[in-house]
């Protein structure tokens, strides 16, 4: 594992959002949804998260999540995905489990 110092870390954007919006997404490769998260005062982001096997759409619209937002956009499918969305790997890489906090934070807060 390669060491870093704080001053990486700090370049990290990583902040809470709320999922607003989640539509299934057939065209990309691998199972995923299509996702809009509203981060408050850096505005609501896209991404495309593999979160079929745990989640369904209708229990993910509420959830408070983890994202990095510096990421440059990336094209998948037909979807431009803005943010990357925190999760945890269980057993086999197809299973992810959101990262979020345990108590009501405002939006856009950045980890630390």
């Amino acid at each position: 594992m390669k060491e870093i110092v704080y001053a990486d870390f700090d370049k990290v954007e990583i902040r809470v959002g709320c999922i607003v919006r989640v539509e299934d997404f057939p065209k990309a490769r691998k199972p995923s949804y299509k996702i809009w998260v509203d981060f408050g005062e850096f505005g609501i982001k896209k991404a495309s998260a593999q979160l079929t096997k745990l989640y369904e759409p209708a229990e993910l619209v509420g959830k408070l999540v983890l994202a990095v937002l510096n990421f440059a956009p990336r094209q998948v499918a037909d979807f431009m995905s803005e943010v990357l969305i925190l999760g945890v790997a269980r057993e086999d890489d197809r299973e992810v489990v959101l990262i979020s906090p345990d108590r009501e934070v405002p939006l856009g807060r950045k980890l630390f």
